[in-house]
């Protein structure tokens, strides 16, 4: 604690409020006169009409989410959700954005599940004189303003490069050269079909990677679940991955491509064909690439079926046209081009 400070209990820093009416989230309207907030991290997510339920904000205050630990900085007026929010006004020898700054550097993550609000009241608050806060809390608003325009400006510069990614997409796989092998999946592609087939699952033990893990480029993590190591041998019959094969998603959703990632044991399961192409005829990066471009996801979604899930089967898909260099070295040239262009954007 810096010198000059001074520590008091929570709860010996907040006023005792009285709370208007609490709207349930039923009854919420999606547009109205006044803001009802909640606990949630949308923290806005609905309004209302009736001025009478108003919780009017003369200081700024703090908002509390019971069970989520969101912290929200109020200043103007709203109507509470019945939705385990807490108000908290700081006295008078508290600056509220500072309050504010002290609540959001506590280790709320160490508070136990739907006990939130009664362990944050065991906290102790520092704080200097009410001139050295509002030093701080100006310090503080520079330092968030220059933040924010860093992430609006590398935004704009993210979105700016995914552009150039896909136009390059585009230019390889809109226009293919002189020298390209015209041909289908099904021709140079060997598949391990892993559809329709859900292990046992467990607490631990080897990764199961699904449908759900596979995104537009690339493997998630999350979420993870896991099968029993001693089942591998008898689950995964239909043929082992090796790291860097193609991942493709036959159903919800329906064209999602990514290559594996790991040389690790890996079980797979629903609505995933593992794709192996000929190694002497088409690189497992570059088919990554064509997959992803535009004509061939235009291609795949033209042959999917379904009413409620677009889906493709794996008959289908093998007859769906691609093309690649017929030399080895162009394919990976072309390779090398597009790494370095998806490197900007990852």
């Amino acid at each position: 604690m810096s010198a000059g400070w001074h520590t008091k209990p929570f709860e010996e820093c907040i006023e005792k409020l009285a709370y208007t009416s609490k709207i349930q989230r039923k009854d919420f309207l999606t547009d109205g006169a006044y803001p009802i907030v909640s606990q949630e991290e949308a923290f806005i997510n609905g309004y209302w009409d009736d001025e009478a339920d108003l919780f009017e904000v003369t200081t700024p205050l703090v908002i509390f989410g019971d069970h989520t630990r969101v912290l929200k900085y109020v200043d103007f007026d709203f109507v509470l959700g019945a939705d385990g929010v807490k108000l908290l006004q700081p006295r008078n020898f508290l600056e509220p954005k500072f309050f504010y700054s002290q609540l959001q550097a506590a280790n709320l993550d160490s508070l136990g599940y739907a006990r939130h609000y009664r362990l944050l009241k065991e906290l102790a608050v520092g704080y200097p004189s009410r001139i050295e806060q509002q030093r701080i809390v100006a310090i503080l608003d520079e330092a968030f303003a220059g933040i924010a325009t860093a992430k609006v400006n590398a935004e704009k510069n993210l979105k700016s490069a995914r552009a150039i990614f896909e136009g390059q997409l585009q230019s390889v796989f809109g226009q293919c050269g002189s020298k390209w092998v015209d041909t289908t999946i099904g021709e140079v592609i060997r598949f391990i079909d892993y559809r329709g087939k859900t292990p046992v699952k467990t607490e631990a033990g080897l990764r199961l990677i699904t449908a759900k893990n596979v995104k537009m480029g690339f493997v998630q993590r999350d979420p993870e679940e896991f099968v029993a190591p001693d089942s591998y041998d008898a689950w995964m019959t239909r043929g082992i991955p090796l790291k860097g094969d193609v991942l493709f998603t036959t159903e919800a959703p329906c064209g999602n491509v990514a290559q594996l990632d790991t040389a690790e044991k890996v079980v797979f399961a629903q609505r995933i064909i593992i794709m192996q192409p000929d190694e002497k005829r088409l690189d497992n990066t570059f088919l990554k690439y064509a997959l992803l471009s535009s004509p061939l996801q235009k291609r795949i979604q033209a042959k999917a079926t379904g009413a409620t899930a677009l889906g493709i089967k794996a008959s289908l898909l093998r007859t769906i046209e691609i093309s690649f260099p017929k030399e080895m070295k162009e394919q990976l040239c072309i390779v090398a081009t597009l790494d370095n262009l998806r490197s900007e954007v990852a």
